[in-house]
């Protein structure tokens, strides 16, 4: 029609030029990540809460939206662990809900289903917010609290455990198991299973950094 391209304007320009540049995805905690952090919580309660919340982010691989939803109730402790009812998730917008299993761990310290009944103990809770904000005076309160507090939490820990903070973020709990777990060996069926993930393109961009020094052909050089 002889009109003027429009993907010479300016405004289109920038907005394909934000499109084509990749953001930095937060950095993965890994195992030895996670004990460091333990290691470097408070005592008392909001030692007892810390511990409890990026223990059971990471074993459950949990979003951090996810995490502050939980109730007390959906919580179900059993001789094998712990089995956490997820009512509702960012892929679960119909609140068909799931069931995460958490097993106990072999090291008490670093325990998920020992930590969280060893914080709703302390914290005296009976139903409600699992995870609580603390005042200054040490007191639970009855509000829960929100996916910025868990990123707080994670970035607090990972600088005192000698990480740089700008690097971590709530989300760091839910890579960190999946790329763990890829360390491991674990299979993207169990990984996925455990994510809740239903791309297995997703998943896999852990798995393919978890596998980068797994089986790595350069390791078999003689080097």
């Amino acid at each position: 029609m002889g009109l003027e391209s429009p993907t010479s304007a300016g405004m289109v320009r920038n907005t394909l030029k934000g499109i084509g540049t990749a953001t930095a995805p937060k950095a993965p905690t890994l195992t030895d990540d996670i004990r460091a952090m333990v290691d470097a919580t408070d005592a008392g309660l909001i030692g007892a809460r810390d511990r409890a919340l990026v223990l059971l982010g990471f074993a459950g691989a949990f979003r951090r939206s996810e995490l502050v939803c939980l109730d007390i109730e959906d919580c179900s402790f059993g001789k094998d662990g712990l089995t956490v009812t997820l009512r509702r998730s960012k892929t679960d917008q119909d609140g068909a809900g799931r069931k995460i299993g958490i097993p106990y761990g072999s090291n008490p310290e670093t325990c998920p289903v020992r930590t969280i009944q060893a914080w709703i103990e302390q914290a005296v809770l009976s139903d409600g917010a699992l995870f609580r904000s603390i005042n200054r005076h040490g007191q639970v309160q009855a509000g829960g609290l929100s996916g910025m507090d868990v990123a707080r939490v994670v970035k607090k820990l990972a600088e005192r455990a000698g990480l740089d903070p700008a690097k971590y973020a709530g989300h760091s709990l839910r890579a960190g198991h999946a790329t763990s777990a890829a360390i491991a060996g674990a299979s993207e069926r169990s990984i996925m299973k455990q994510t809740g993930h239903r791309s297995v393109q997703m998943v896999r961009r852990y798995i393919r950094d978890g596998s980068l020094f797994r089986e790595n052909s350069a390791g078999k050089l003689g080097l």
